[in-house]
């Protein structure tokens, strides 16, 4: 796999994981511990049928409350990229 690939490969588990962490029950006042994202985000993978279902979530979310959507994924996907790339190294 080329350095690019990986990237892009890379940026779409990160999108994948912030909007199943958005799906997620998970109040945006939490810090969650990586353990605890990656427990939000298969609770939330399970419950809404998969990759699909949770960008179908927020794609509901941002068609009925487009300004709380903006935020909370802002917020999911700031969470998603903190406890993920320590666990990375990054």
């Amino acid at each position: 796999m080329s350095q690019t690939e990986s990237r892009k490969a890379e940026q779409l588990l990160t999108a994948a994981r912030a909007e199943a962490l958005f799906a997620s029950p998970l109040s945006m006042c939490s810090r969650p511990s990586l353990a605890e994202a990656a427990d939000a985000i298969k609770m939330s993978m399970r419950s809404h049928g998969g990759t699909l279902g949770c960008a179908a979530e927020v794609a509901a979310v941002f068609g009925d409350y487009p300004d709380l959507a903006a935020h909370r994924m802002r917020w999911a996907l700031a969470t998603v990229e903190a406890v993920f790339s320590a666990r990375r190294g990054g």
